[in-house]
């Protein structure tokens, strides 16, 4: 079983920066799909970065030109490199993986930004 762990949320204040952190228990090497989902209370957990095989990335507009997701193969890990960040973008921020049709998703970690 693939096991995804989440590190590197926190509180910060509006216009600081966080990178979240997701470990993988397995070669990510040939994942077809890494991403990045946010769900904020009282709304649907939704899409915000995602990497396809390779480097290919795509980002919700709403966080376009200030979070860059990356992977390292070597680590088995994938980053979320989070700037000005806006108090909007408080929420529990989960990882979620894809690998020969088996999807997975690591627990959560949670993003506060203060105003």
């Amino acid at each position: 079983q693939v096991q995804l762990v989440e590190s590197g949320g926190g509180l910060v204040q509006a216009g600081g920066s966080l990178r979240l952190s997701c470990a993988v228990s397995a070669n990510i090497f040939s994942f077809s799909f890494m991403g990045w989902y946010r769900q904020a209370p009282g709304k649907q957990r939704e899409l915000i970065a995602s990497i396809i095989i390779g480097t290919s990335t795509n980002y919700a507009d709403s966080v376009k030109g200030r979070f860059t997701i990356s992977r390292d193969n070597a680590k088995n890990t994938v980053y979320l490199q989070m700037n000005s960040l806006k108090p909007e973008d408080t929420a529990v921020y989960y990882c979620n993986s894809v690998d020969r049709g088996q999807v997975y998703w690591g627990q959560g970690t949670q993003v506060t930004v203060s105003s």
